[in-house]
């Protein structure tokens, strides 16, 4: 396993923080069509022994989720991004089915032990939070075009098999590994949307929609988490179609929790990292959201600085303890 990070703000001594971490891979968001700062980063990454690994976030693709890139402009995007990839040597692409919303959160500013904040999703007060934009990367689409296109479950799978039929031919000559993320919160529908990424039987679905070993999964632990999966089951279950993982933790449900310090969840995390060894995943495992530790106030919720660096002392401690069991 590759321990990775994103780092907000990818300064240079986040970088070297992490580098100094053990940290070996970085993920970065998606710039637009020229590839110039795409490989700028690449070039600034490895200067401090880091490969790149991973795009995530900011992809052209709000229009495909509804049904209403009518000209075609996303996918045409989206398809290019995906020939820079193997182009530049970057091989997975980490993209959401979420229509309308990103990751949702309530509160920001729960405290978890010792005073460090954290977030929590309460579907009973969502309506607050969206008003609010507290919604992680602020990509809400228009409400009439959503309700424009009469999104349905039904109508969401079909433009997700659509997507896929376009764009996984690309990523196999591309040799980039296509890698689905969990609703987050994994409910049925939010906010009167459809959502369909909630499930350890619809990821199954998904990867047979368009069977290739290009078509796989983002494993968010905190997500399957909240729906209530068995994680070292569920990672068991998909087993090689898993080749990028978010590692965190939860408690609560997907109608109401609470994120945690890595070691402070429902989650077995040990046991999570021995599956991930049973089934051969050998990709990049991040840090995803991380408690805001004292003096952090300033940062962006669940993504400082101080919270990363605790996460990859435990993960890496993790990581040797299970090899250490596997080969003692």
């Amino acid at each position: 396993m590759k321990l990775a990070t994103v780092l907000t703000p990818m300064s240079a001594e986040n970088l070297q923080l992490a580098a100094q971490c053990g940290v070996t891979d970085f993920v970065t968001r998606h710039y637009g069509p020229d590839p110039a700062r795409l490989i700028a980063v690449k070039q600034e990454v490895e200067a401090y022994g880091l490969t790149l690994s991973v795009i995530e976030g900011y992809l052209p693709i709000e229009k495909i989720k509804t049904g209403t890139d009518h000209d075609g402009a996303e996918l045409a995007e989206l398809k290019e991004l995906i020939r820079q990839m193997g182009n530049i040597g970057i091989p997975i692409l980490c993209y959401n089915f979420m229509a309308g919303t990103d990751w949702v959160r309530t509160r920001l500013d729960v405290p978890e032990r010792g005073g460090a904040k954290v977030t929590q999703f309460n579907l009973a007060t969502v309506e607050q939070a969206v008003l609010l934009g507290h919604d992680g990367a602020g990509t809400h689409q228009a409400t009439d075009d959503i309700d424009r296109s009469g999104l349905t479950h039904a109508r969401l799978w079909d433009n997700l098999e659509r997507l896929l039929n376009e764009i996984v031919p690309i990523a196999e000559q591309a040799g980039v590994l296509l890698s689905m993320h969990p609703d987050d919160p994994p409910l049925h529908e939010l906010l009167g949307r459809p959502r369909i990424m909630n499930s350890v039987e619809n990821f199954e679905k998904l990867l047979q929609l368009v069977p290739s070993p290009n078509n796989g999964i983002c494993f968010c632990q905190g997500t399957f988490a909240e729906m209530g999966a068995d994680i070292p089951a569920a990672i068991r279950r998909l087993g090689s179609h898993i080749n990028y993982v978010h590692f965190r933790d939860v408690n609560g449900t997907a109608e109401s929790f609470t994120e945690t310090f890595h070691d402070n969840g429902k989650t077995d995390m040990a046991a999570a990292v021995r599956a991930y060894r049973e089934v051969g995943f050998n990709g990049p495992i991040r840090p995803d959201h991380v408690p805001q530790l004292v003096g952090e106030d300033d940062g962006e919720p669940g993504y400082t600085m101080l919270g990363r660096l605790y996460a990859y002392g435990y993960m890496k401690g993790l990581f040797q303890a299970t090899q250490q069991v596997d080969n003692p």
